[in-house]
């Protein structure tokens, strides 16, 4: 089951019924060779995002625009 794709679905009109795309692959190394990363993480095996997150890089950012020298490096809370 994991080796199935499912994705690109449109419903019909009044319900009832959906069209669809599917790919099934013979092995997960097969997949994970051959489906885009988007799809490899909507299904759950994609790595994980490593690092701090967009609001976090921005609001270091901007602690490190009030401070000036030395205080930079501990607005930005690295070594200490």
């Amino acid at each position: 089951s994991q080796c199935i794709q499912l994705f690109g679905f449109k419903t019909a009109f009044g319900g009832g019924r959906s069209t669809g795309f599917g790919l099934i692959y013979e092995n997960l190394d097969k997949m994970k060779k051959f489906e885009p990363k988007y799809r490899l993480k909507r299904a759950g095996l994609g790595a994980e995002k490593a690092g701090a997150g967009r609001r976090s890089k921005k609001d270091t950012k901007n602690r490190r625009k009030k401070v000036r020298g030395k205080e930079k490096t501990k607005a930005a809370g690295g070594k200490k």
